[in-house]
């Protein structure tokens, strides 16, 4: 009888032990519990943004052509 992925992958949970020790559940409880910093570096939603990138598309300037043969 053919098993699914999600059978295999239960029976391979099942069989495999887990090796964790009483400093590695300390450090993820500590890394759990920690508050988010207040500030991030994280990109901001800044929509003046967009119409300054259109005002340098548009300004931007154009593509040279290629020169016509004589």
């Amino acid at each position: 009888m053919a098993k699914t992925l999600f059978e295999e992958a239960m029976m391979l949970a099942q069989e495999t032990p887990l090796l964790v020790s009483s400093t590695d559940t300390a450090t993820l409880c500590t890394a759990m519990v920690e508050p988010e910093a207040a500030l991030s570096d994280a990109p901001v939603y800044a929509p003046q943004a967009a119409g300054v990138l259109l005002l340098l598309a548009l300004l931007s300037p154009k593509e040279p052509k290629e020169p016509k043969d004589k």
